[in-house]
């Protein structure tokens, strides 16, 4: 069996697609999840209404107490969990994580697991220079104008010893070698 540590950070940009497929791999598969939230995580979870729904669906769930509380980088560094995957990932979070800032918990957990063996895969969200179309908690869609310091950031991250970088949520399902959720 598989063991996957998913961690999410405070960006309502593609969390509600992030979320429809982590849930999907997990009906279709024994992998068992490990998921962990930074207190941003927290609060955008609660503000899309979707809170609840992650306490009932992933029973082994943290939220973020400090950026070593709860404990997860040790099991994480020394392998017992397959892969560390950071889906969705705010620009906050990967500037830090590209700078080598690790004082929350999702950032100390991507630095301590790049000391080991462990792979790491980041979904920014800030990837593409330009305009994207994303969702408000209501639904309704809005344009965003991605900052050309986000964007570098993330190309910086994709440059880094041990890390991975995914350009959408499906991509989470080649990763883990599972068919993709039928419409």
């Amino acid at each position: 069996m598989k063991r996957i540590a998913w961690g999410i950070t405070g960006s309502g940009d593609l969390i509600k697609e992030t979320y429809d497929i982590m849930v999907d791999i997990k009906k279709k598969t024994d992998i068992e999840f490990m998921v962990f939230l930074s207190r941003e995580g927290e609060t955008v979870m609660k503000w899309y209404r979707m809170w609840d729904d992650i306490q009932k669906d992933f029973s082994n769930f943290k939220t973020d107490a400090g950026p070593n509380s709860p404990f997860i980088a040790g099991p994480l560094q020394v392998g017992h969990y397959d892969a560390l995957i950071i889906a969705p990932a705010t620009a906050n979070s990967v500037a830090k994580i590209a700078h080598g800032i690790a004082d929350t918990l999702v950032t100390n957990v991507v630095a301590q697991t790049a000391k080991g063996q462990t792979p790491i895969y980041v979904l920014p969200v800030d990837q593409v220079r330009g305009d994207v179309t994303t969702y408000a908690p209501s639904g309704r869609k809005m344009k965003l104008k991605m900052r050309d310091i986000d964007v570098t950031n993330s190309e910086k991250l994709a440059e880094m010893e041990n890390m991975n970088i995914l350009t959408k949520p499906d991509d989470i399902y080649e990763l883990l070698n599972i068919g993709a959720k039928e419409d």
